[in-house]
This record gives C-alpha cells, structure tokens and sequence, in this order.
C-alpha cells in the first residue's frame, strides 16, 4: 500500500513521470481533492454550449444581413438590427461552465437609416424612407467571429474526444 511522505509520491505521479501515463488519464478524484473537476464529459458540455450559442449567433447574423435592404417589416415599420446576449452557466462560484443564449434583443442605439426615394410608396412627405439599422460590415465581422469560434469549439469537441479515446486503450 502507497504512503504519503518525504521523498514519496502517488501513484499517479509516478505513472506520469514514467511517461506510461499521461495527466488526462489521472483519475477526476485526483483533481476533485484540489476542487477541479476534470472530467472529459464536462468538457463536452461547455463545447457544446458553446456551438449551441454560436450558431443561434450566426443564425441572428444571417436574419441581419438578410433584412438589411428591407424596408418594412411584418409590422409596417422598418426592421431593426437584432443582437445575442450570451450569459455564462454557472455550477459553481468559482467559474464558469458553459455558455447560453440569454437573449436576442433588438438595436435600438443604431438610428434607423432615411434614404431619399421621393417616388417610393413608403417614403414619408419629406420623400424619406426609413431603412435598417444593420450595418452590414459589422454582420460580416461579427458572422467571422460567430465562424471561427464555431470552429475553435468543434476542435475542442474533436480534441476531446480523441483524449477519451486514447484514455480507452490505456489499458490494453
């Protein structure tokens, strides 16, 4: 049977530093002591809020960009940018485990746009037509953005699971 000591160390750290291990495959018990969990599921879990967020962010972005050039919508007035506000998911106080969408809210800082169009039905008795707010280069750098954390969160998924994988042969 191990004992702790001077000079000593776990099991765990030994099989480390035999290099017959690796850390993703120390037991979560080891970790849980310290008040981590370690565990590869729970990793999943934050990847997988993390694609569920952005892509509802890439889909507003796309709804954005879509409604950019329309001048009415089904309310008879103007469509109006529309934002996602994320919120951290928290199961602890000590840090955050994932991510949600809390909420898509419209843009009302933005002021609309007024094109002159004297000759459209829906211009005003100035000859104004108000358009969207969607500033279209923003909708480009923001669906990059939404893209390439999908893309980040998809290796980690991939990252992970191979860790798992590998975690399964250990004992073959």
């Amino acid at each position: 049977m191990w004992r702790s000591g001077p000079g000593n160390i776990g099991p765990e750290q030994a099989a480390m530093q035999n290099n017959r291990i690796g850390p993703a495959a120390v037991p979560a018990t080891v970790f849980e002591d310290i008040g981590i969990n370690m565990s590869l599921f729970k990793v999943m879990d934050v990847a997988g809020s993390a694609l569920t967020a952005q892509s509802k962010r890439m889909n507003v972005v796309a709804s954005n960009l879509a409604n950019a050039e329309s001048v009415t919508g089904p309310d008879g007035k103007a469509y109006r940018a529309k934002q996602v506000v994320f919120s951290p998911v928290q199961e602890s106080d000590d840090y955050a485990t994932g991510v949600s969408v809390d909420r898509v809210v419209e843009d009302t800082v933005t002021p609309m746009k007024r094109m002159h169009q004297p000759g459209n039905p829906l211009a005003d008795a100035d000859g104004y037509v108000t358009m969207p707010n969607v500033d279209v280069v923003d909708e480009m750098v923001n669906m990059i953005s939404a893209s390439r954390s999908y893309q980040a969160n998809v290796e980690v998924a991939n990252t992970t699971k191979t860790m798992a994988s590998k975690a399964l042969t250990l004992g073959q």
